[in-house]
Protein backbone atom coordinates (compact mmCIF):
# COMPACT_ATOMS: atom_id res chain seq x y z
CA UNK A 1 0.00 0.00 0.00
CA UNK A 2 1.74 3.10 -1.27
CA UNK A 3 0.48 6.64 -0.78
CA UNK A 4 0.35 7.80 -4.40
CA UNK A 5 -2.01 7.92 -7.34
CA UNK A 6 -0.85 4.49 -8.50
CA UNK A 7 -0.85 3.08 -4.98
CA UNK A 8 -4.46 4.12 -4.38
CA UNK A 9 -5.83 2.35 -7.46
CA UNK A 10 -6.72 -0.66 -5.31
CA UNK A 11 -9.28 1.18 -3.19
CA UNK A 12 -10.65 -1.98 -1.63
CA UNK A 13 -7.32 -2.78 0.01
CA UNK A 14 -7.24 0.63 1.71
CA UNK A 15 -10.90 0.62 2.69
CA UNK A 16 -10.62 -2.84 4.26
CA UNK A 17 -7.92 -1.39 6.55
CA UNK A 18 -10.31 1.34 7.65
CA UNK A 19 -9.13 4.28 5.53
CA UNK A 20 -11.64 6.87 4.28
CA UNK A 21 -10.70 7.69 0.68
CA UNK A 22 -11.56 10.67 -1.54
CA UNK A 23 -15.02 10.20 -3.07
CA UNK A 24 -14.56 12.62 -5.98
CA UNK A 25 -12.91 12.42 -9.37
CA UNK A 26 -9.52 13.81 -8.36
CA UNK A 27 -8.27 14.09 -11.93
CA UNK A 28 -11.24 16.26 -12.89
CA UNK A 29 -10.88 18.33 -9.71
CA UNK A 30 -7.17 18.87 -10.43
CA UNK A 31 -7.88 19.99 -14.00
CA UNK A 32 -10.59 22.41 -12.87
CA UNK A 33 -8.34 23.78 -10.13
CA UNK A 34 -5.42 24.37 -12.48
CA UNK A 35 -7.66 26.26 -14.87
CA UNK A 36 -9.60 28.28 -12.29
CA UNK A 37 -7.91 28.19 -8.87
CA UNK A 38 -9.91 29.69 -6.02
CA UNK A 39 -7.63 29.13 -3.00
CA UNK A 40 -3.85 29.01 -2.66
CA UNK A 41 -2.31 28.43 0.76
CA UNK A 42 1.23 29.33 1.83
CA UNK A 43 2.74 27.01 4.43
CA UNK A 44 2.68 23.25 3.76
CA UNK A 45 2.88 22.26 7.41
CA UNK A 46 0.90 19.95 9.66
CA UNK A 47 -1.88 22.37 10.65
CA UNK A 48 -2.73 22.97 6.97
CA UNK A 49 -2.68 19.27 6.11
CA UNK A 50 -4.80 18.32 9.13
CA UNK A 51 -7.30 21.17 9.04
CA UNK A 52 -7.81 23.27 5.92
CA UNK A 53 -7.01 20.43 3.49
CA UNK A 54 -9.41 18.10 5.29
CA UNK A 55 -12.20 20.68 5.29
CA UNK A 56 -11.86 21.02 1.52
CA UNK A 57 -11.72 17.23 1.18
CA UNK A 58 -15.05 16.90 3.02
CA UNK A 59 -16.67 19.57 0.84
CA UNK A 60 -15.39 17.89 -2.32
CA UNK A 61 -16.83 14.58 -1.08
CA UNK A 62 -20.20 16.28 -0.54
CA UNK A 63 -20.20 18.04 -3.90
CA UNK A 64 -20.18 21.51 -2.31
CA UNK A 65 -16.85 22.24 -4.03
CA UNK A 66 -15.65 21.16 -7.48
CA UNK A 67 -12.08 22.46 -7.15
CA UNK A 68 -9.32 21.71 -4.69
CA UNK A 69 -6.41 23.43 -3.01
CA UNK A 70 -3.03 24.62 -4.21
CA UNK A 71 -0.29 24.74 -1.58
CA UNK A 72 2.92 26.74 -1.78
CA UNK A 73 5.95 26.49 0.49
CA UNK A 74 8.31 29.43 0.85
CA UNK A 75 10.45 28.54 3.85
CA UNK A 76 11.50 24.94 3.30
CA UNK A 77 11.33 23.84 -0.33
CA UNK A 78 12.28 20.26 0.60
CA UNK A 79 8.80 19.71 2.07
CA UNK A 80 7.42 19.94 -1.46
CA UNK A 81 10.32 18.16 -3.15
CA UNK A 82 10.68 15.27 -0.71
CA UNK A 83 7.16 14.81 0.68
CA UNK A 84 4.36 16.38 -1.37
CA UNK A 85 5.44 15.49 -4.87
CA UNK A 86 6.71 11.93 -4.25
CA UNK A 87 3.25 11.18 -2.79
CA UNK A 88 1.36 13.01 -5.57
CA UNK A 89 0.24 15.57 -2.95
CA UNK A 90 -1.72 12.95 -0.98
CA UNK A 91 -1.36 12.74 2.79
CA UNK A 92 -2.86 10.64 5.56
CA UNK A 93 -4.70 12.33 8.41
CA UNK A 94 -4.87 10.29 11.61
CA UNK A 95 -7.41 11.80 13.99
CA UNK A 96 -6.66 10.84 17.58
CA UNK A 97 -9.92 10.75 19.53
CA UNK A 98 -10.26 11.16 23.26
CA UNK A 99 -12.15 7.84 23.51
CA UNK A 100 -8.99 6.01 22.39
CA UNK A 101 -10.04 5.36 18.79
CA UNK A 102 -8.32 6.59 15.64
CA UNK A 103 -9.82 7.75 12.37
CA UNK A 104 -7.70 7.36 9.23
CA UNK A 105 -8.30 9.52 6.15
CA UNK A 106 -6.43 9.72 2.87
CA UNK A 107 -6.62 13.42 1.99
CA UNK A 108 -6.42 14.25 -1.71
CA UNK A 109 -7.82 17.79 -1.80
CA UNK A 110 -4.39 19.30 -2.42
CA UNK A 111 -4.02 18.89 -6.17
CA UNK A 112 -0.96 21.04 -6.84
CA UNK A 113 2.10 22.01 -4.82
CA UNK A 114 4.35 24.95 -5.62
CA UNK A 115 7.70 26.28 -4.46
CA UNK A 116 7.92 29.98 -3.65
CA UNK A 117 11.35 30.51 -5.16
CA UNK A 118 11.85 33.58 -7.35
CA UNK A 119 15.14 32.14 -8.62
CA UNK A 120 13.30 29.15 -10.08
CA UNK A 121 11.67 30.61 -13.19
CA UNK A 122 9.32 27.67 -13.79
CA UNK A 123 8.02 27.61 -10.22
CA UNK A 124 7.67 31.39 -9.96
CA UNK A 125 5.98 31.78 -13.32
CA UNK A 126 3.36 29.24 -12.29
CA UNK A 127 2.66 31.20 -9.10
CA UNK A 128 2.35 34.39 -11.13
CA UNK A 129 -0.10 32.61 -13.44
CA UNK A 130 -2.22 31.62 -10.41
CA UNK A 131 -2.20 35.19 -9.08
CA UNK A 132 -3.38 36.57 -12.42
CA UNK A 133 -6.48 34.36 -12.46
CA UNK A 134 -9.88 36.06 -12.05
CA UNK A 135 -11.07 33.01 -10.13
CA UNK A 136 -8.60 33.41 -7.24
CA UNK A 137 -10.58 34.38 -4.15
CA UNK A 138 -8.32 33.59 -1.22
CA UNK A 139 -4.62 33.53 -0.45
CA UNK A 140 -4.09 32.08 3.03
CA UNK A 141 -1.11 31.59 5.30
CA UNK A 142 0.18 29.42 8.14
CA UNK A 143 3.80 30.58 8.23
CA UNK A 144 4.03 31.27 12.02
CA UNK A 145 3.97 34.73 13.59
CA UNK A 146 7.66 35.35 12.92
CA UNK A 147 7.00 34.82 9.21
CA UNK A 148 5.46 38.31 9.08
CA UNK A 149 8.37 40.03 10.80
CA UNK A 150 10.62 42.24 8.69
CA UNK A 151 13.08 43.07 11.48
CA UNK A 152 15.49 41.19 13.71
CA UNK A 153 15.67 41.17 17.52
CA UNK A 154 17.59 44.47 17.50
CA UNK A 155 14.92 46.20 15.44
CA UNK A 156 16.98 46.28 12.23
CA UNK A 157 15.64 45.26 8.84
CA UNK A 158 16.42 41.66 8.00
CA UNK A 159 19.09 41.56 5.26
CA UNK A 160 16.76 39.84 2.77
CA UNK A 161 14.05 42.45 3.40
CA UNK A 162 16.50 45.33 3.00
CA UNK A 163 17.67 43.82 -0.28
CA UNK A 164 14.09 43.46 -1.54
CA UNK A 165 13.20 47.02 -0.51
CA UNK A 166 16.11 48.25 -2.64
CA UNK A 167 15.70 46.00 -5.68
CA UNK A 168 11.93 45.77 -6.10
CA UNK A 169 9.52 42.95 -7.05
CA UNK A 170 11.40 41.30 -9.91
CA UNK A 171 13.42 38.67 -7.95
CA UNK A 172 12.68 39.09 -4.24
CA UNK A 173 14.37 36.81 -1.71
CA UNK A 174 12.39 37.38 1.52
CA UNK A 175 9.15 35.46 2.14
CA UNK A 176 6.84 38.46 2.35
CA UNK A 177 8.76 40.18 -0.42
CA UNK A 178 7.89 37.28 -2.71
CA UNK A 179 4.23 37.38 -1.64
CA UNK A 180 4.12 41.15 -2.22
CA UNK A 181 5.66 40.59 -5.66
CA UNK A 182 2.95 38.06 -6.53
CA UNK A 183 0.28 40.50 -5.33
CA UNK A 184 1.82 43.13 -7.60
CA UNK A 185 1.41 40.66 -10.46
CA UNK A 186 -2.31 40.50 -9.60
CA UNK A 187 -2.47 44.31 -9.52
CA UNK A 188 -0.88 44.47 -12.97
CA UNK A 189 -3.43 41.95 -14.27
CA UNK A 190 -6.22 44.48 -13.75
CA UNK A 191 -6.28 45.21 -10.02
CA UNK A 192 -8.17 42.01 -9.44
CA UNK A 193 -9.69 41.62 -5.96
CA UNK A 194 -8.51 39.02 -3.45
CA UNK A 195 -8.59 38.19 0.28
CA UNK A 196 -5.18 37.77 1.96
CA UNK A 197 -6.04 35.61 4.97
CA UNK A 198 -3.56 34.91 7.73
CA UNK A 199 -4.60 31.76 9.57
CA UNK A 200 -1.67 31.83 11.97
CA UNK A 201 -2.24 31.49 15.69
CA UNK A 202 -1.46 35.07 16.69
CA UNK A 203 -3.50 38.07 17.73
CA UNK A 204 -4.95 40.28 14.97
CA UNK A 205 -3.08 38.20 12.41
CA UNK A 206 -4.60 40.03 9.44
CA UNK A 207 -3.03 43.28 10.61
CA UNK A 208 0.39 41.62 10.87
CA UNK A 209 0.12 40.45 7.26
CA UNK A 210 -1.16 43.86 6.10
CA UNK A 211 1.64 45.77 7.85
CA UNK A 212 4.26 43.54 6.21
CA UNK A 213 2.76 43.73 2.69
CA UNK A 214 2.11 47.45 3.03
CA UNK A 215 5.75 48.07 3.97
CA UNK A 216 6.90 46.54 0.69
CA UNK A 217 4.29 48.39 -1.38
CA UNK A 218 5.23 51.72 0.24
CA UNK A 219 8.97 51.24 -0.23
CA UNK A 220 8.63 50.12 -3.83
CA UNK A 221 6.31 53.02 -4.73
CA UNK A 222 8.55 55.59 -3.02
CA UNK A 223 11.59 54.26 -4.89
CA UNK A 224 9.72 54.21 -8.20
CA UNK A 225 10.13 50.44 -8.53
CA UNK A 226 6.39 49.80 -9.05
CA UNK A 227 3.41 51.80 -10.27
CA UNK A 228 1.99 54.27 -7.72
CA UNK A 229 -1.40 52.60 -7.91
CA UNK A 230 -0.06 49.46 -6.21
CA UNK A 231 -0.04 51.14 -2.79
CA UNK A 232 -3.62 52.33 -3.31
CA UNK A 233 -4.59 48.81 -4.35
CA UNK A 234 -3.11 47.31 -1.15
CA UNK A 235 -4.89 49.96 0.93
CA UNK A 236 -8.31 49.50 -0.70
CA UNK A 237 -10.41 46.93 1.19
CA UNK A 238 -12.71 46.45 -1.78
CA UNK A 239 -9.66 45.26 -3.73
CA UNK A 240 -7.38 43.59 -1.18
CA UNK A 241 -8.63 42.56 2.25
CA UNK A 242 -6.66 41.31 5.23
CA UNK A 243 -9.26 39.55 7.42
CA UNK A 244 -8.57 38.60 11.03
CA UNK A 245 -8.99 34.95 11.98
CA UNK A 246 -8.76 32.70 15.03
CA UNK A 247 -7.54 29.14 14.57
CA UNK A 248 -7.39 26.38 17.17
CA UNK A 249 -6.37 22.79 16.51
CA UNK A 250 -3.53 20.78 18.04
CA UNK A 251 -1.36 19.00 15.47
CA UNK A 252 1.75 17.67 17.21
CA UNK A 253 4.83 16.36 15.45
CA UNK A 254 4.08 13.04 13.69
CA UNK A 255 4.18 10.41 16.43
CA UNK A 256 6.04 7.08 16.24
CA UNK A 257 3.07 5.19 17.71
CA UNK A 258 0.86 6.48 14.89
CA UNK A 259 3.49 5.48 12.35
CA UNK A 260 3.39 1.95 13.78
CA UNK A 261 -0.39 1.79 13.32
CA UNK A 262 0.00 2.68 9.65
CA UNK A 263 2.89 0.26 9.13
CA UNK A 264 0.85 -2.55 10.68
CA UNK A 265 -1.87 -1.75 8.14
CA UNK A 266 0.68 -2.28 5.37
CA UNK A 267 1.29 1.35 4.36
CA UNK A 268 4.78 1.62 2.87
CA UNK A 269 7.37 4.42 2.65
CA UNK A 270 6.27 6.14 5.85
CA UNK A 271 9.72 7.24 6.93
CA UNK A 272 9.75 10.88 7.99
CA UNK A 273 12.05 13.37 6.33
CA UNK A 274 14.19 15.76 8.33
CA UNK A 275 15.09 18.53 5.92
CA UNK A 276 18.30 20.53 5.83
CA UNK A 277 16.34 23.28 7.62
CA UNK A 278 15.49 20.75 10.34
CA UNK A 279 11.81 20.49 9.45
CA UNK A 280 10.36 17.14 10.51
CA UNK A 281 7.73 16.03 8.01
CA UNK A 282 6.06 12.68 7.35
CA UNK A 283 3.50 11.35 4.84
CA UNK A 284 0.96 11.44 7.68
CA UNK A 285 -0.15 13.98 10.24
CA UNK A 286 -1.76 13.19 13.59
CA UNK A 287 -4.19 15.63 15.16
CA UNK A 288 -6.92 16.03 17.75
CA UNK A 289 -10.53 15.88 16.60
CA UNK A 290 -11.51 19.37 17.86
CA UNK A 291 -10.95 22.30 15.52
CA UNK A 292 -12.06 25.91 15.28
CA UNK A 293 -11.47 28.46 12.54
CA UNK A 294 -13.32 31.78 12.82
CA UNK A 295 -12.71 34.24 9.97
CA UNK A 296 -13.71 37.85 9.39
CA UNK A 297 -16.07 37.74 6.44
CA UNK A 298 -14.23 40.19 4.15
CA UNK A 299 -13.76 38.61 0.72
CA UNK A 300 -13.77 41.18 -2.12
CA UNK A 301 -13.79 38.48 -4.81
CA UNK A 302 -16.40 36.32 -3.07
CA UNK A 303 -15.66 33.04 -1.34
CA UNK A 304 -16.65 29.37 -1.43
CA UNK A 305 -19.23 28.02 1.01
CA UNK A 306 -16.65 26.92 3.56
CA UNK A 307 -19.12 27.36 6.41
CA UNK A 308 -20.57 24.06 5.23
CA UNK A 309 -17.25 22.53 6.30
CA UNK A 310 -17.44 23.96 9.81
CA UNK A 311 -15.56 27.23 9.35
CA UNK A 312 -17.24 30.24 10.95
CA UNK A 313 -17.51 33.58 9.14
CA UNK A 314 -18.38 36.69 11.11
CA UNK A 315 -17.33 40.32 11.70
CA UNK A 316 -13.94 41.54 12.98
CA UNK A 317 -15.21 42.35 16.49
CA UNK A 318 -16.52 38.81 16.93
CA UNK A 319 -13.22 37.29 15.77
CA UNK A 320 -11.51 39.43 18.41
CA UNK A 321 -13.96 38.27 21.09
CA UNK A 322 -13.42 34.61 20.17
CA UNK A 323 -9.67 35.06 20.35
CA UNK A 324 -9.83 36.79 23.73
CA UNK A 325 -12.17 34.07 25.01
CA UNK A 326 -9.65 31.40 24.04
CA UNK A 327 -6.39 33.14 24.88
CA UNK A 328 -7.44 34.98 28.05
CA UNK A 329 -9.76 32.44 29.67
CA UNK A 330 -10.92 29.24 28.10
CA UNK A 331 -7.76 27.47 26.91
CA UNK A 332 -4.37 29.18 27.11
CA UNK A 333 -4.40 30.11 30.82
CA UNK A 334 -5.40 26.56 31.73
CA UNK A 335 -2.54 25.21 29.63
CA UNK A 336 -0.06 27.55 31.33
CA UNK A 337 -1.24 26.53 34.81
CA UNK A 338 -0.77 22.86 33.93
CA UNK A 339 2.60 23.60 32.33
CA UNK A 340 4.30 25.26 35.30
CA UNK A 341 2.90 22.90 37.92
CA UNK A 342 3.39 19.90 35.64
CA UNK A 343 7.11 20.65 35.32
CA UNK A 344 7.55 21.08 39.08
CA UNK A 345 5.60 17.90 39.82
CA UNK A 346 7.52 15.84 37.27
CA UNK A 347 4.82 15.24 34.66
CA UNK A 348 5.81 14.47 31.07
CA UNK A 349 2.35 14.62 29.49
CA UNK A 350 -0.34 17.25 29.83
CA UNK A 351 -3.02 14.57 29.50
CA UNK A 352 -1.68 12.75 32.56
CA UNK A 353 -2.10 15.90 34.64
CA UNK A 354 -5.86 15.72 34.19
CA UNK A 355 -5.80 12.52 36.28
CA UNK A 356 -4.29 14.53 39.15
CA UNK A 357 -7.13 15.59 41.47
CA UNK A 358 -5.53 18.87 42.55
CA UNK A 359 -4.40 19.97 39.10
CA UNK A 360 -7.75 19.07 37.56
CA UNK A 361 -9.56 21.09 40.23
CA UNK A 362 -7.10 23.97 39.77
CA UNK A 363 -7.87 24.46 36.08
CA UNK A 364 -11.60 23.78 36.49
CA UNK A 365 -11.96 26.44 39.17
CA UNK A 366 -9.77 28.89 37.26
CA UNK A 367 -11.80 28.43 34.11
CA UNK A 368 -15.35 28.24 35.39
CA UNK A 369 -15.24 30.31 38.59
CA UNK A 370 -12.56 32.93 38.01
CA UNK A 371 -12.47 33.26 34.23
CA UNK A 372 -15.98 32.85 32.86
CA UNK A 373 -17.52 35.83 34.73
CA UNK A 374 -15.46 38.28 32.62
CA UNK A 375 -15.72 36.53 29.23
CA UNK A 376 -17.68 38.33 26.53
CA UNK A 377 -19.82 35.72 24.77
CA UNK A 378 -18.91 36.06 21.07
CA UNK A 379 -22.12 34.34 19.98
CA UNK A 380 -20.55 32.02 17.41
CA UNK A 381 -19.01 29.84 20.16
CA UNK A 382 -20.39 29.28 23.66
CA UNK A 383 -17.61 29.98 26.22
CA UNK A 384 -18.80 27.38 28.73
CA UNK A 385 -19.12 24.70 26.06
CA UNK A 386 -15.63 25.65 24.85
CA UNK A 387 -14.16 25.15 28.34
CA UNK A 388 -16.15 21.92 28.74
CA UNK A 389 -14.54 20.58 25.56
CA UNK A 390 -11.07 21.75 26.61
CA UNK A 391 -11.26 20.12 30.05
CA UNK A 392 -13.27 17.02 29.21
CA UNK A 393 -12.06 16.14 25.70
CA UNK A 394 -8.99 18.02 24.53
CA UNK A 395 -6.52 18.20 27.41
CA UNK A 396 -7.28 14.69 28.79
CA UNK A 397 -6.83 13.10 25.35
CA UNK A 398 -4.14 10.45 26.00
CA UNK A 399 -3.27 10.33 22.31
CA UNK A 400 -2.09 13.94 22.24
CA UNK A 401 1.62 13.80 23.14
CA UNK A 402 1.83 17.38 24.40
CA UNK A 403 4.17 18.11 27.28
CA UNK A 404 4.18 20.67 30.09
CA UNK A 405 7.78 21.40 29.15
CA UNK A 406 6.77 22.53 25.64
CA UNK A 407 3.89 24.64 26.85
CA UNK A 408 6.06 26.24 29.55
CA UNK A 409 8.20 27.81 26.81
CA UNK A 410 8.19 31.63 26.87
CA UNK A 411 5.85 31.81 29.88
CA UNK A 412 7.09 35.31 30.79
CA UNK A 413 5.70 36.48 27.44
CA UNK A 414 2.30 34.90 28.00
CA UNK A 415 1.20 35.82 31.53
CA UNK A 416 0.12 39.40 30.75
CA UNK A 417 -2.41 38.24 28.15
CA UNK A 418 -3.42 34.89 29.63
CA UNK A 419 -4.05 36.22 33.14
CA UNK A 420 -3.49 39.97 33.21
CA UNK A 421 -6.52 40.68 31.04
CA UNK A 422 -8.76 38.82 33.49
CA UNK A 423 -7.33 40.82 36.40
CA UNK A 424 -7.95 44.07 34.51
CA UNK A 425 -11.53 43.01 33.79
CA UNK A 426 -12.09 42.37 37.51
CA UNK A 427 -10.60 45.79 38.33
CA UNK A 428 -12.93 47.48 35.83
CA UNK A 429 -16.05 45.65 37.04
CA UNK A 430 -18.51 47.17 39.51
CA UNK A 431 -19.79 43.72 40.52
CA UNK A 432 -16.54 41.75 40.81
CA UNK A 433 -13.76 42.10 43.39
CA UNK A 434 -10.21 41.43 42.18
CA UNK A 435 -9.33 40.19 45.68
CA UNK A 436 -11.71 37.27 45.16
CA UNK A 437 -9.17 35.79 42.72
CA UNK A 438 -7.43 32.96 44.57
CA UNK A 439 -6.12 30.55 41.94
CA UNK A 440 -4.68 32.94 39.36
CA UNK A 441 -2.31 34.22 42.11
CA UNK A 442 -1.54 30.57 42.90
CA UNK A 443 -0.42 30.11 39.28
CA UNK A 444 1.81 33.19 39.54
CA UNK A 445 3.37 31.77 42.70
CA UNK A 446 3.73 28.40 40.98
CA UNK A 447 5.56 30.05 38.09
CA UNK A 448 8.01 31.77 40.46
CA UNK A 449 8.53 28.40 42.17
CA UNK A 450 9.10 26.86 38.71
CA UNK A 451 11.82 29.44 37.99
CA UNK A 452 13.89 27.90 40.82
CA UNK A 453 14.37 24.91 38.44
CA UNK A 454 13.99 22.46 41.32
CA UNK A 455 11.09 20.00 41.36
CA UNK A 456 8.90 19.11 44.31
CA UNK A 457 11.19 16.20 45.20
CA UNK A 458 14.15 18.55 45.42
CA UNK A 459 15.74 17.52 42.11
CA UNK A 460 17.01 20.02 39.56
CA UNK A 461 15.36 20.19 36.14
CA UNK A 462 15.92 22.20 32.98
CA UNK A 463 13.73 25.23 32.44
CA UNK A 464 12.02 25.62 29.08
CA UNK A 465 13.40 28.38 26.83
CA UNK A 466 12.27 31.88 27.78
CA UNK A 467 13.70 35.22 26.59
CA UNK A 468 13.59 36.65 30.14
CA UNK A 469 15.04 33.60 31.86
CA UNK A 470 18.42 35.24 32.51
CA UNK A 471 16.69 38.36 33.82
CA UNK A 472 14.32 36.55 36.18
CA UNK A 473 16.37 33.65 37.51
CA UNK A 474 18.57 35.86 39.76
CA UNK A 475 15.49 36.97 41.73
CA UNK A 476 14.80 33.42 42.89
CA UNK A 477 18.42 32.27 42.99
CA UNK A 478 18.64 32.81 46.75
CA UNK A 479 15.48 30.92 47.59
CA UNK A 480 15.75 27.41 48.99
CA UNK A 481 13.32 24.66 49.92
CA UNK A 482 12.98 25.72 53.53
CA UNK A 483 10.58 27.60 55.78
CA UNK A 484 11.12 31.06 57.28
CA UNK A 485 12.92 32.79 54.40
CA UNK A 486 12.28 36.32 53.17
CA UNK A 487 10.42 35.49 49.99
CA UNK A 488 9.07 39.00 49.51
CA UNK A 489 12.51 40.61 49.48
CA UNK A 490 13.49 38.25 46.68
CA UNK A 491 10.51 38.56 44.33
CA UNK A 492 8.92 41.95 45.11
CA UNK A 493 10.59 43.62 42.08
CA UNK A 494 9.18 40.93 39.79
CA UNK A 495 5.64 41.34 41.13
CA UNK A 496 5.74 45.01 40.13
CA UNK A 497 6.61 44.22 36.48
CA UNK A 498 3.57 45.21 34.44
CA UNK A 499 5.23 43.90 31.28
CA UNK A 500 5.08 40.40 32.78
CA UNK A 501 1.73 40.28 34.60
CA UNK A 502 -0.12 42.99 32.69
CA UNK A 503 -0.53 44.85 35.99
CA UNK A 504 1.55 45.79 39.03
CA UNK A 505 0.44 43.04 41.43
CA UNK A 506 0.98 45.35 44.41
CA UNK A 507 -1.31 47.97 42.89
CA UNK A 508 -3.83 45.24 42.05
CA UNK A 509 -3.86 44.03 45.67
CA UNK A 510 -2.68 40.52 44.77
CA UNK A 511 1.03 40.64 45.61
CA UNK A 512 0.68 39.67 49.29
CA UNK A 513 -1.34 36.58 48.34
CA UNK A 514 1.26 35.53 45.73
CA UNK A 515 4.01 35.94 48.33
CA UNK A 516 2.06 33.95 50.91
CA UNK A 517 1.56 31.11 48.43
CA UNK A 518 5.23 31.19 47.40
CA UNK A 519 6.32 30.89 51.04
CA UNK A 520 4.29 27.72 51.34
CA UNK A 521 5.41 26.35 47.95
CA UNK A 522 9.06 26.72 49.01
CA UNK A 523 8.69 25.45 52.58
CA UNK A 524 10.47 22.18 51.80
CA UNK A 525 10.38 18.99 49.74
CA UNK A 526 6.76 18.09 48.95
CA UNK A 527 5.55 21.62 49.70
CA UNK A 528 4.11 22.12 46.21
CA UNK A 529 1.79 19.15 46.57
CA UNK A 530 0.86 20.16 50.12
CA UNK A 531 0.03 23.71 49.02
CA UNK A 532 -2.14 22.51 46.15
CA UNK A 533 -4.02 20.17 48.48
CA UNK A 534 -4.57 23.03 50.93
CA UNK A 535 -5.88 25.66 48.51
CA UNK A 536 -7.37 23.78 45.59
Amino acid sequence: MKLSTAGLVNKKEWEEKGYALPKYDREAVAAATKENPFWIHFGAGNIFRAFQANVVQNLLNEGVLDRGLIVAEGFDYEIIEKMNRPHDDYSILVTLKADGTVEKTVVGSVVESCILDSENTGEYDRLKEIFRKDSLQMVSFTITEKGYSLIDGAGKLLPAVAEDFAKGPERPVSYIGKVASLLYTRYQAGERPVAMVSMDNCSHNGDKLYIAIHAFAKEWVEKGLVEEGFLTYVNTKEKVSFPWSMIDKITPRPDASVEEILKTDGVEELDPVITSKNTYVAPFVNAEECEYLVIEDAFPNGRPRLEKGGLMFTDRETVDQVERMKVCTCLNPLHTALAVYGCVLGYQKISEEMKDAELKKLVETMGYTEGLPVVVDPGVLDPKEFIDTVLQVRIPNPFMPDTPQRIATDTSQKLAIRFGETIKAYQASEELDVRSLKLIPLVFAGWLRYLMAVDDAGNKFELSPDPLSDTLRPYVAGLELKADQDVEAAVAPVLKMKQIFGVDLYEAGLAKLVISYLKELTAGVGAVRATLKKYV
